[in-house]
């Protein structure tokens, strides 16, 4: 006759520890990120490459301005993008369609005149699913100035805004 051992189970199952290890990786994938704030990192470069690309749209515009030879406002600069960037007297980019800058569709204007393949913008008036919206500050005044959302961050709220005045494009990025 054998003799039947007594043992009791110590330990962890092979499927029990698999279960863990796959909860815990489901965990890790979707937690840690938010964790390390890699999102808003990622939201935030995304605003400063897109007003960085802006800014340098704005500095070739001037540029194609002053290689014209032009002294003042002038509609439709040629040599650059489709020829129909209308500047102030500053030389710098206020429209597509005239030589002021007045409504939020201005600053539309400007985004998609100046930038090649830009990402979606809508003025704020109209905005539904595009990614960047556009605003319109100081409008009637002497120095309006245009402000650019990014869509996807909603809080912080991060935008850049472009001076026509003088040319400079500032990020705010919290």
């Amino acid at each position: 006759m054998k003799k039947r051992m007594n043992r009791s189970q110590k330990g962890f199952t092979l499927i029990e520890l698999v279960v863990v290890i796959l909860i815990l990786s489901v965990l890790a994938a979707t937690a840690l990120p938010r964790f390390m704030n890699v999102q808003g990192k990622a939201h935030k470069a995304g605003v400063a490459a897109v007003a960085g690309s802006f800014g340098s749209a704005v500095s070739m515009v001037h540029a194609q301005w002053i290689a014209n030879g032009l002294t003042g406002a002038a509609n439709n600069i040629q040599g650059f993008g489709r020829n129909d960037v209308d500047v102030n007297a500053a030389g710098w980019p206020v429209d597509t369609n005239g030589t002021t800058l007045s409504t939020a569709q201005d600053c539309v204007d400007i985004w998609n005149g100046i930038m090649q393949n830009p990402p979606t913008i809508a003025p704020s008036t109209s905005y539904s699913n595009e990614d960047w919206r556009a605003n319109i500050y100081g409008a009637g005044g002497a120095n309006p100035y245009c402000r650019y959302y990014y869509r996807v961050s909603t809080s912080p709220t991060r935008y850049f805004q472009y001076i026509p005045s003088n040319g400079t494009v500032t990020v705010v990025n919290p």
